[in-house]
């Protein structure tokens, strides 16, 4: 079984809206037993909340269902249950890089845009928190696409 976890600052945008797609992609390849999903986010401040309504919005208008909690990033237990943990964006990655205690920790450490299949001027998945509609729907298509690309990989292995 492949764990993935999903991790931004405050796992209400972009680790739910990647957890969700991903869910639904293995759900629809029939393949739930073969992945277990999760987000989390690097502030704890938002532990217990649903998604972002807007986030929530703009994936139910794709047929996403994001219904996960926030919860905080745990170190000790993540690194240790997960296979891959995927940041969004460049501060994501520093501070996962920075709680990972050792070089095996370090190595499940992923970029979401690197799994980007199509070209992108985007090198990470940005906050759409103080952004409009459009910043939803961009992270949604950059999500998509890449969340697409992470199960390939994955199948592949």
């Amino acid at each position: 079984m492949k764990k993935i976890l999903f991790v931004c600052l405050g796992n209400i945008c972009r680790s739910p809206g990647a957890e969700g797609i991903m869910k639904d992609l293995v759900r629809k390849n029939r393949r739930d037993a073969n992945f277990y999903i999760d987000s989390a986010g690097l502030y704890g401040g938002h532990a217990g909340a649903l998604p972002d309504a807007r986030m929530r919005k703009h994936a139910s208008m794709r047929g996403y269902s994001l219904d996960s909690r926030a919860r905080a990033f745990y170190p000790s237990a993540d690194f240790l249950e997960f296979d891959m943990i995927i940041g969004m964006d460049e501060q994501n990655i520093r501070q996962l890089n920075l709680l990972a205690e050792n070089d095996e920790e370090r190595t499940k450490i992923f970029r979401m845009t690197d799994f980007c299949r199509k070209d992108t001027e985007y090198k990470e998945v940005p906050d759409p928190y103080y952004e409009g509609a459009d910043g939803f729907e961009l992270v949604l298509d950059l999500l998509e696409d890449a969340v697409g690309g992470l199960y390939e990989y994955c199948s592949k292995k």
